[in-house]
């Protein structure tokens, strides 16, 4: 099975066994639907859990889990990352894509030139993701996913075209 983290175990919240998480998901209430099984994961471990309530509160999601209603049981988990099963994914509408289905496409200038390769998409605190490309030389330089220098991903082609100006490579 192939698993997609979402989030990560900060804290424990309370004594009924909620674990403090922070999301890295925009489906939250998606997720932690009760009776949804998450997986708590470490090393090369991972359990699954039934989620048994969901709530948030100042910013992280608050959720105990089927059989963990008490801190004491719960408690060991800190730390753990929090996944689920990538065949659950919620299907995203038409233009939107998850990052690492964008992992690998080669990256072209409006002339078809090769740049390099997408590599990862890292957030940011602002308002848009980067794009990490590197170059063949193994050199790497970011794109800010943008309609001014993301002009269009192909999907089927495997491509993502870029405005290139001067500085950004």
């Amino acid at each position: 099975m192939e698993y997609i983290e979402i989030g990560k175990a900060v804290n424990t919240h309370g004594l009924k066994g909620e674990l403090k998480i922070e999301s890295w998901s925009d489906f939250d209430e998606i997720r932690y639907q009760k009776g949804n099984t998450v997986y708590l994961h470490k090393d090369q471990e991972y359990i699954p859990v039934k989620v048994h309530s969901f709530r948030v509160h100042k910013g992280y999601s608050l959720v105990s889990f089927e059989g963990y209603e008490d801190i004491n049981l719960i408690e060991q988990y800190k730390g753990y990352t929090v996944c689920m099963s990538k065949e659950e994914r919620h299907p995203l509408p038409e233009g939107e894509y998850y990052a690492d289905e964008l992992n690998g496409f080669a990256v072209v200038d409006e002339d078809g030139k090769v740049l390099g390769t997408l590599v990862d998409v890292e957030g940011t605190s602002g308002a848009q993701n980067n794009f990490r490309v590197q170059t063949p030389e193994k050199r790497q330089f970011l794109v800010p996913n943008v309609p001014e220098f993301i002009k269009s991903i192909d999907t089927e082609e495997k491509r993502i075209t870029i405005h290139v100006e001067e500085g950004l490579l």
